[in-house]
């Protein structure tokens, strides 16, 4: 916790003096420490994401850029901006900061933060971005930009990978600042977010930092169209953001297609680094073909697209089952999940119908271009993998529409009330084990350990089996499916054996040359020879 403290104290000027410079060349979204620190974000994700192209976000790319950023903050005299807080305010910003610090330094308890979040950043810190990863280990195809931001942090300013904690407090200053009181009630489900790089926490904070801005009449469209882009480009299930945007441009404010060319920028960046290690524009549907030779195995997008279909269903039916469902039978099956996944879908389905019944009750073109929006994003979502954490950021969107009134005082006893109950939940798992089994990260979390109020608390592993297969030598994690510190190149056992299944595995495109990409190949009889004997120790390890 202490160490995270200092991190935070850290990497806080550091966001605030780029978020300075980006301003003197776009203007300024929001005014206030928060505004800067917010602007340095986006300037460093797309800084970090152009290198990454080139070359490794190593230490010597985060020292320059932390340099910089502490040199122009004191500059600028930015830590003048913390004076103009309350007495009372910087009180509650504080108390609020710890609980913040507190439970981010408990144990990552997030699946993806091991199959996905660590194994992406340490391939972007060791090699960047490589061209046509997904190959390697499918998961890897998304490098998100979030984590490409947490890369650049993560050599010595943020080693624990807790810059989600860090964007919380940067969040509560937004929220005082702006007296977005509403938004305090938000912070202790997203406490639950703060031990990993999750892309959901950067996500539902930034839009709804968005989201107020427009309520609150921010006209600035051309920075409200690129940050709605960024985020959308962090997580690209946040694509009613930039349609809200778009469509505010269109109906409310005077259309300028200028206003929309840096929010472009950003999407052809985003679709480009996706092409680079996808082969498609968005991970991970395979759309836009143009013939890239390190795209995927269709066979791997087929197992891949059968999987998402499961994973609607919580993986409690199989694939042929659910491809005989009627259409009554696929409703009603998801309706009626074991656990409190169905409980979840229901109340999802009943806030979008009451949120719509608001909207056309209140006749408000900024309500009903929210609600026209928010219903694009649920059926896209419903059409392609109806998961809760697909929706879940909608659940936030509509809280913030119907009670952007509270008062500071309810906001604050409602924040307090429920940040004590997820502290106890995460200081003792074991009462969410026996009283909600169904919800699985609980199943994965450690609790209290002493230790942690000195430095947030990791995982260590480290070990695994090396095989090679052609010119392909990578290493498997021994008895854990999962490859958060397995030394690079590591491929995740599951996909070992879907690239089976598919008669294919990934091979260098050149062996001396890890940049240079992975594509697949055909394997011949003597290499499934030599994965049947990797399956064979694969699955003998496993028992």
């Amino acid at each position: 916790m202490i160490l995270l403290l200092l991190s935070t104290v850290l990497i806080l000027p550091v966001l605030a003096g780029w978020g300075k410079i980006m301003e003197r060349f776009t203007g300024s979204l929001l005014n206030g420490i928060s505004g800067n620190i917010v602007t340095g974000i986006l300037i460093l994700s797309l800084i970090w994401t152009v290198l990454a192209f080139f070359i490794p976000i190593t230490i010597y790319v985060e020292i320059p850029f932390v340099l910089a950023g502490i040199l122009f903050f004191f500059i600028k005299k930015l830590y003048l901006e913390f004076y103009k807080f309350s007495k009372k305010d910087t009180f509650l910003i504080g108390g609020i900061s710890l609980t913040i610090l507190y439970t981010g330094s408990f144990y990552p308890h997030i699946l993806d933060h091991f199959g996905y979040y660590v194994p992406t950043i340490k391939w972007l810190t060791e090699f960047g971005l490589v061209k046509g990863i997904s190959n390697l280990d499918f998961t890897l195809g998304q490098m998100s930009v979030w984590h490409i931001f947490q890369a650049g942090f993560s050599n010595f300013s943020d080693p624990f990978l807790r810059i989600n904690t860090v964007l919380l407090i940067i969040y509560t200053l937004y929220i005082f600042e702006r007296k977005s009181w509403v938004q305090l009630c938000f912070i202790p489900v997203l406490l639950l977010f703060s031990q990993s790089p999750s892309p959901d926490l950067p996500v539902i904070t930034l839009s709804l930092i968005i989201l107020n801005e427009i309520i609150k009449g921010n006209k600035n469209i051309g920075l409200l169209f690129a940050y709605s882009v960024f985020i959308f480009s962090i997580k690209p299930t946040m694509i009613w953001l930039p349609i809200f945007t778009f469509l505010c441009s269109a109906f409310i404010f005077k259309p300028n297609y200028k206003h929309s060319i840096f929010g472009i920028l950003i999407l052809l960046l985003f679709f480009i680094k996706n092409i680079w290690t996808f082969g498609y524009p968005v991970f991970p549907v395979a759309l836009g073909d143009l013939g890239f030779s390190w795209k995927p195995n269709p066979e791997v997008l087929k197992i891949s697209s059968q999987y998402a279909i499961q994973k609607t269903y919580d993986m409690q039916y199989t694939y042929e089952e659910i491809q005989k469902f009627s259409s009554y039978d696929a409703i009603r099956n998801w309706f009626s999940l074991e656990g409190i996944k169905s409980k979840i879908n229901i109340i999802f389905i009943f806030s979008l119908v009451v949120f719509s019944v608001f909207a056309i009750l209140k006749k408000k073109k900024i309500i009903t271009l929210i609600c026209i929006s928010l219903l694009i994003k649920s059926i896209l979502v419903l059409a392609f993998s109806a998961q809760y954490r697909f929706f879940i950021d909608v659940f936030f969107v509509m809280f913030f529409i119907l009670f952007i009134q509270l008062s500071k005082r309810n906001s604050l006893v409602f924040f307090s009330a429920l940040s004590f109950l997820v502290i106890g939940v995460l200081s003792f798992p074991n009462f969410i084990r026996q009283h909600i089994p169904s919800f699985k990260p609980g199943n994965f979390m450690a609790g209290f350990k002493k230790e942690q109020l000195y430095k947030p608390s990791t995982y260590h592993y480290n070990k695994f089996e090396t095989f090679q297969t052609g010119n392909l030598k990578f290493n498997i994690s021994k008895d854990y499916p999962f490859n958060f510190d397995t030394p690079l190149p590591a491929i995740s056992s599951g996909y070992v054996l879907d690239d089976v299944q598919s008669g294919i595995f990934p091979q260098y495109t050149d062996e001396k040359n890890i940049k240079k990409g992975l594509i697949w190949k055909k394997l011949t009889p003597e290499e499934k020879k030599e994965l049947e004997n990797v399956i064979n120790t694969i699955k003998n390890t496993d028992k």
